[in-house]
C-alpha cells in the first residue's frame, strides 16, 4: 500500500492575467489531498472518496479515472483499490483537482515503478486537467507537485511565506471555464481598457516578488487589496467574496483578495500570526467558512509505503 499527498494552493497575485502570459505568484498551502493505492486482486479498479465508490468513472471521479487511463501508457494497471481523502474544498479555487491529480499520479508511479520525475508528474497532471476541463493552467499542477511559493511562468522559487494565512470559502460554486470565457469577451470588447488592467495585475507579481522575498507582508497585503479591486473590475468578483474580503481587512488582515477564478469559491487573507483567529472569526461571522492554514515548501509527499 502506498499513500501520496499533494497540497492545495492560493494565488497572491495574478489569476486571470496569467492566462494572457502575465506573471503570477502562487503559494502551496498545507491543505492536502491524500491518495492511497493498494493492490487488490478482487477488483479491476476501485475508486473511493466522499463522492462514493466506483470503478473508472469519468463523471463521478473524472480526474482519478483520467489519470489511470494515462498511466496505463507506462504500466499495466489492474487490480487496484484507490482511496481519496482531502482537506481541500472542492471547486473553490484552492487547487483541489490539481492536488488529487498529481497525488494519484505519484502514488501509481511509485506502486508500478514508472520512474516519472516530478517535472514529468506535473506535466502529465496538466495534460489530465486539460483533458477533463477542456482548458487548464499549468500553474496548479506545478505548484501542487513542487510546493513552495512560485513565480509563474518562470517557475522561480521565492522565499516561503511566514505569516498567518486564512482562506474564506463562500460555499458558492462558480465555473472557472465560464469566468475565463467572460473575461476573454470583455477583453475583446474593450481591449484598450481590459488589456492594461490585466497588465497591471501582472505587474503586481513583479513588484511582489521582492516584497515576498523581504517578508514585507504589510506591503504584500496592500498589493493584494489592489489586485482584488482589479479582479472585481473585470467581472469575477461577487457580493459574497467581497463581504469576506472586507471582513478580513476590517479585523486586521494585511490584505485580502479573491483566490482562483472568482465568482464564488474562496478568498484569502494574510495577517500577523497573532491576528489569525480574529480574522477567521470575522470571516465566519460574515457568512463564510474559514480555514486557517500555512504556506508549505512541500509538494508531493509519500506518506506511507508498506
Amino acid at each position: 500500500m502506498i499513500t501520496c499527498s499533494a497540497p492545495g494552493k492560493i494565488y497572491l497575485f495574478g489569476e486571470h492575467a496569467v492566462v494572457y502570459g502575465e506573471n503570477a505568484i502562487c503559494c502551496a498551502v498545507d491543505l492536502r489531498t491524500r491518495v492511497q493505492v493498494e493492490l487488490d486482486e478482487s477488483v479491476s479498479i476501485s475508486i473511493e472518496s466522499v463522492l462514493g465508490k466506483t470503478g473508472i468513472d469519468l463523471d463521478i471521479h473524472p480526474y482519478v479515472s483520467a489519470v489511470i487511463k494515462r498511466m496505463r501508457e507506462f504500466a499495466s494497471i489492474e487490480g487496484v483499490s484507490i482511496k481519496i481523502d482531502s482537506d481541500i474544498p472542492v471547486g473553490s479555487g484552492v487547487g483541489s483537482s490539481a492536488a488529487v491529480t498529481v497525488a494519484t499520479i505519484a502514488a501509481l508511479n511509485r506502486m508500478f515503478d514508472c520512474n516519472l520525475t516530478l517535472e514529468e508528474i506535473a506535466k502529465l497532471g496538466h495534460e489530465v486537467e486539460i483533458q477533463v476541463q477542456g482548458a487548464a493552467s499549468p500553474t496548479d499542477t506545478y505548484v501542487s507537485t513542487m510546493g513552495g511559493v512560485v513565480m509563474i511562468p518562470q517557475r522561480k522559487k521565492l522565499k516561503n511565506i511566514d505569516c498567518g494565512i486564512v482562506i474564506g470559502n463562500t460555499n458558492v460554486f462558480s465555473s472557472t471555464k465560464e469566468l475565463v470565457a467572460n473575461v476573454a469577451k470583455l477583453r475583446e470588447s474593450y481591449p484598450q481598457i481590459i488589456g492594461p488592467v490585466l497588465s497591471a495585475i501582472g505587474s503586481m507579481s513583479e513588484i511582489g516578488e521582492e516584497l515576498v522575498n523581504n517578508s514585507d507582508y504589510a506591503a504584500v497585503g496592500n498589493l493584494m487589496n489592489i489586485n482584488h479591486g482589479l479582479l472585481d473590475s473585470i467581472g469575477v468578483g461577487s457580493i459574497e467574496l467581497s463581504s469576506l474580503v472586507y471582513a478580513a481587512r476590517n479585523s486586521g488582515a494585511f490584505g485580502a483578495k479573491i483566490t482562483g477564478a472568482g465568482g464564488g469559491g474562496c478568498m484569502v487573507a494574510l495577517m500577523d500570526k497573532a491576528k489569525t483567529e480574529a480574522v477567521a472569526g470575522a470571516i465566519d461571522a460574515a457568512g463564510g467558512s474559514s480555514i486557517i492554514t500555512n504556506a508549505t515548501e512541500h509538494g508531493i509527499i509519500m506518506e506511507s509505503n508498506s
